[in-house]
Parts: C-alpha cells; sequence; structure tokens
C-alpha cells in the first residue's frame, strides 16, 4: 500500500514538473509571435508567418528577416544561456546570488569593449543614424569575449594552486570586477565624447547589434553548453546537499566545479560579448522557477532557461511599447524589471518561518 502510495506521489510530482515546463514553453512561443508582430509596421500574426518562411509582400518579408527576426532568435538564445549559466552557477558556487558578473565576465566583457572602441576606435559609426552601427564589430566582440575570460583563468590557476573554495572563487571574482570597473572608467575618462556614447551604447545591451550569423554562434555555443549542463543534472543537485555528501555519492566535485565554470564563463562570454551587458537575467530566472519545482535540476535547468527567455522576450517587447516609437535601452529595461522582483523573493525567503 505504501509502494502504492508513494509510486502515486512520485507520479504527481514528474506530472507538475513537467506541466509548469509546458507552460513555460507556451508563454515562451507567445511572447515570441507577440515580439515578433508588434511595431510600427502593424503586422498581423498571418503576415509574420508569411514573412518568415519568406512568402508574402517583398516589404513584410524584409522587416521580419532583417530587422524581427534576427532580434527575436537573439532574444531567444541570449536569455536561454544566461539563465541557464546562472542556475548552474547558483549549484557549483553554492550561492544564490551567482551569475555571470559575479565571476566578473561582464565587467571584463565592458573593459574589452571600451578598449576597443577608444584604442582601436571601433565605436559607432554615425550616432546620427537611425540604424546604429560600430565602425568594427568583429574587433569589439573579440576584446570583450577576451577579457570577459581573463576573471575565470585568474580564478581556474588560483583554484589549481591554492585549492580555493567556492567561496574564495566568488570573492576574487568580486575584486575582479571591480578591477576592470576601474579600469573601464580610466578609458571613458580619456574618451571622446562620440567614443563615450558607443561605451554608453554598449554598455546598455542591445538585441538589435547582432546579424544571423552571431545568432548561430551564439546558439551553437548555448546548445553545447546546456548539453553539458544537463549531462551533468544529478551531479548539480547532489552538490547542493554540500561538497562531502555529494563525493559520498561518486561525484567528482573538483572537476565538476572547474569544468562547469569555464563552460559557464565561455557561454556568457560569448553572449555577452556580442549584445552586451543584460542584468539580472541568469540571477532571478533560477530563483523564480526554483520557489516553483524546487532543485531538481532536472527540470530546474530547462526550467530556469526557459524562463530567462521569457523575461527577455518580455523586457524587448517592454522596451519598445513603453515610449512606442522610441526604444528604450534593453539592458535598462532588464534591470527594471529583475531588481523589484529579485526583492520580492528576498524579502518573501526571509519571512520564512
Amino acid at each position: 500500500m505504501s509502494e502504492s502510495l508513494n509510486h502515486k506521489n512520485y507520479s504527481q510530482y514528474i506530472r507538475f514538473k513537467v506541466l509548469v515546463l509546458v507552460v513555460l514553453l507556451t508563454l515562451l512561443i507567445f511572447l515570441a509571435l507577440a515580439d515578433l508582430a508588434l511595431g510600427s509596421a502593424g503586422l498581423s500574426l498571418a503576415d509574420v508567418g508569411k514573412a518568415v518562411f519568406g512568402l508574402g509582400d517583398r516589404k513584410v518579408v524584409t522587416i521580419v528577416q532583417k530587422m524581427r527576426l534576427p532580434r527575436v532568435a537573439t532574444a531567444l538564445v541570449a536569455g536561454f544561456g544566461l539563465a541557464a549559466v546562472g542556475c548552474v552557477m547558483q549549484s557549483i558556487l553554492r550561492n544564490p546570488m551567482a551569475d555571470a558578473s559575479t565571476l566578473g565576465v561582464s565587467p571584463g566583457a565592458a573593459f574589452g569593449a571600451a578598449f576597443a572602441i577608444v584604442v582601436l576606435n571601433s565605436g559607432i559609426q554615425s550616432p546620427s543614424d537611425a540604424s546604429v552601427s560600430f565602425a568594427n564589430p568583429f574587433t569589439l566582440s573579440l576584446c570583450a569575449f577576451v577579457c570577459s575570460m581573463i576573471p575565470t583563468v585568474v580564478i581556474l590557476s588560483l583554484s589549481r594552486l591554492q585549492r580555493v573554495k567556492p567561496e574564495s572563487m566568488i570573492l576574487t571574482g568580486v575584486a575582479l570586477a571591480t578591477l576592470f570597473s576601474g579600469g573601464t572608467a580610466i578609458i571613458q575618462y580619456f574618451a571622446t565624447t562620440t567614443q563615450l556614447g558607443s561605451i554608453v551604447f554598449w554598455t546598455f545591451g542591445s538585441l538589435t547589434s547582432t546579424t544571423m550569423r552571431e545568432v548561430w554562434i551564439m546558439a551553437a555555443v548555448t546548445a553545447a553548453a546546456f548539453v553539458f549542463f544537463f549531462l551533468n543534472r544529478w551531479n548539480y543537485t547532489a552538490l547542493l546537499s554540500g561538497e562531502s555528501a555529494a563525493k559520498a555519492l561518486g561525484v567528482n566535485t573538483d572537476a565538476l566545479v572547474i569544468g562547469s565554470m569555464i563552460v559557464c564563463s565561455l557561454t556568457a562570454a560569448v553572449t555577452t560579448a556580442f549584445i552586451g551587458i543584460l542584468n539580472f537575467i541568469g540571477l532571478i530566472a533560477p530563483h523564480i522557477v526554483r520557489r516553483i519545482i524546487g532543485n531538481d535540476y532536472r527540470f530546474l535547468l530547462p526550467a530556469s532557461a526557459l524562463a530567462g527567455t521569457c523575461l527577455l522576450l518580455l523586457s524587448d517587447l517592454l522596451s519598445r511599447m513603453i515610449l512606442a516609437p522610441q526604444v528604450l535601452p534593453i539592458g535598462a529595461i532588464t534591470s527594471f524589471v529583475g531588481a523589484p522582483v529579485f526583492i520580492y523573493l528576498i524579502n518573501r525567503r526571509n519571512r520564512r518561518p
């Protein structure tokens, strides 16, 4: 009787979590379609559906495939990757505040972008143009990527030489983030007005500066990272019980932490290098989902990734609708959406008996 009851409870446990995943996927599809359809052109869903496959009016096809589809695809890939990275980092570092910025990845990318804009003259070509483009986006992205990986190399080197613990990794990341922020401030001090505007524009974050080629690069890295994360889903769940408990279950915690850090940093670095800094996506998406389905990484990991995508799509919609036809910086919108939600989650957690 007890075995039958336990089996029934476990079935209900699984069904509920699968239902949450289905709801998140449905919400993602709805937001993606809304993001494709809404805009000053006044397109219907039918027009958008045809234009995605190159059918219908030529002007509509151009608007959808050249302007809206790359932006929505960028939001899908970036939100998915950043949220998955945040979810994994919170496990391996055993810190609810862990995300890409915790290890200095985002500040490192900002320093690299500022260096490329000021020293290598890769800033915005003409700030007055309606469509903003950088003089040398490849150089800018490359510098942002290289500098965003420096904190990871430093932290991993210390972990190999000094055997530092996850808590020490976080503190080292915070110190490096402060160092890079200081370096960015110094570069800004010597920048011209146009260069300073380029730095500010990049640090705001943008979903409109990527081409489909860059989206495919981000998608390939994100897909490979998610496969790695999902193959280690049991290990992440075990690690939440503590390093000793995970080792007792046969988890090679040292290899797991180092390998996951490399993959997380690489994924976040590639995404940040192409789209700039987007705050809170990787931080709050796992927290929101965790309150609903718990810490089982079989479901928490994909649910966090889907929630991150939904948050970024929603932020993109808000950035274009609040002061339409003016488009607000996506990074500012993610901060305005994320900060109140995160404060609410912290307060609810602290009120628990």
